[in-house]
């Protein structure tokens, strides 16, 4: 018993044993797996790629990591052309106020590299020339120089330059690929207040006195303004007010408070216009085209209102006169001789007030005979003397009082001289910036 014992400890301790072994090989083996993956060795059974392999033996042989690119091919040698294509893909905005236009393209640099190619089975040193091909998409907002003395009629033209800032002429040499062919742009492109004319490229050298010359692209398009916006805020309207004003000429003038509003409401309605105008715009130091009409316009308001003031005052003038006209006729009159006595007797057309005939008090109101109805504008008094010659001296020296200054003449001649004189500055203005 006590043997059978002693052999099934010994079997046990032998299968323990065997078991540590297997398990200690187990762990060795999944330890030594993770250690190699992590080294970068492949794992048994994979296939290596061979394009990888292949790509890193052909880096090698080209040097490519040993090029700094943050200097040109061929550093120290002749200079590199290097052609340039641009595809605009659209026109963003375009400010008047801060004269920037924003576009966004897609530029491309073509250029060529030659390597040094080491082969070393046959140590043979041969030279490959390799294309490269730079693509970038920009988005830029470039300073446009504008002209606006024919604004809103105007064309304008904005340029977006592209330049080395490092090399000059003698290290890189830019230029089109395709000559204008290089500028390709998007048929969808559009604003919306500019008509898009052109695009066409141009170059230059442009010159440092501090380093040198320098290669310069342009990138240039024509854009004509679209006019009927303005036709429909700004022209239109100081048009309109200009006619207002016109209708003054017609009412009439003893109505002074409706012909002062009209005059004032036309003329502040200009200022606001002309405000409104130049608000919108730079403040450039010369005269813009639609200054030019605003301003005539202007003026054609505020003469309306200087003819009423003319007129107005002519008529008071007017007035004063008939005024001692009458108190001197009261003065020399004398009693009639036609069988009504302490009677004095009167003409008057029908051109004064009330007010004016209630001030005629003493005067017996007769009607005008037939001989003096193409007289009518005039006052003539008829005063009875005992003497003939006094009475026919007296007649004479009345029929000369005429009114000199004819106000009604002034608003009659004002209708037709200031639409006419309109209508030619509209003929010259569009002739000349049309």
């Amino acid at each position: 018993m006590l043997c059978f014992s002693r052999l099934l400890f010994l079997l046990l301790c032998l299968f323990l044993i065997t078991e540590s072994r297997r398990h200690r090989m187990r762990k060795r083996r999944w330890t030594g797996t993770t250690e190699t993956h992590k080294h970068g060795t492949s794992l048994s059974g994979k296939a290596q790629d061979g394009t990888k392999s292949r790509k890193l033996k052909t880096d090698h042989l080209l040097h490519v990591d040993d090029h700094d690119f943050t200097m040109r091919p061929s550093f120290g040698g002749p200079a590199i052309p290097v052609g340039v294509d641009v595809q605009v893909e659209s026109l963003d905005s375009i400010s008047e106020v801060d004269m920037v236009s924003t576009q966004t393209a897609i530029l491309s640099q073509h250029f060529h590299r030659i390597f040094s190619v080491n082969v070393k089975p046959c140590f043979m040193l041969y030279s490959k020339k390799l294309l490269w091909l730079f693509h970038l998409r920009v988005t830029v907002t470039a300073a446009c120089n504008m002209d606006f003395s024919r604004f809103p009629l105007d064309s304008q033209t904005c340029s977006l330059e592209l330049e080395s800032y490092a090399y000059t002429d003698e290290d890189l040499m830019l230029y089109w690929k395709s000559g204008d062919e290089s500028l390709s742009t998007d048929d969808k492109i559009s604003l919306s207040q500019f008509l898009i004319q052109k695009f066409h490229t141009t170059s230059r050298l442009a010159f440092y006195s501090s380093t040198g010359w320098y290669n310069r692209l342009y990138i240039n398009f024509t854009l004509r303004r679209h006019i009927f916006f303005f036709l429909l805020q700004t022209y239109f309207p100081a048009t309109l007010m200009v006619m207002l004003s016109w209708v003054s000429f017609w009412i009439d003038r003893r109505a002074v408070p409706a012909r002062v509003s009209l005059g004032i409401t036309t003329v502040l309605t200009m200022s606001t216009i002309i405000t409104g105008v130049n608000a919108s715009m730079p403040r450039v130091s010369y005269i813009k085209a639609v200054d030019i009409y605003l301003w005539v316009s202007f003026v054609f308001v505020f003469l309306s209102v200087l003819e009423y003031a003319a007129v107005n005052y002519l008529t008071t003038v007017q007035e004063r006169r008939d005024r001692k006209i009458r108190e001197r006729l009261r003065e020399q009159s004398l009693p009639c001789t036609c069988g009504m006595s302490h009677t004095r007797t009167m003409m008057l057309d029908g051109t004064y007030s009330e007010a004016d005939t209630e001030s005629l008090a003493g005067y017996t109101l007769a009607p005008i005979v037939p001989e003096e109805k193409e007289k009518q504008g005039q006052m003539v008094g008829h005063l009875s003397m005992s003497s003939v010659s006094t009475s026919t001296g007296k007649k004479k020296g009345l029929r000369g009082l005429r009114i000199i200054e004819n106000t009604h003449a002034i608003d009659t001649y004002s209708r037709m001289i200031f639409p006419g004189s309109y209508i030619i500055f509209n003929l010259i203005y569009w002739s000349v910036y049309c």
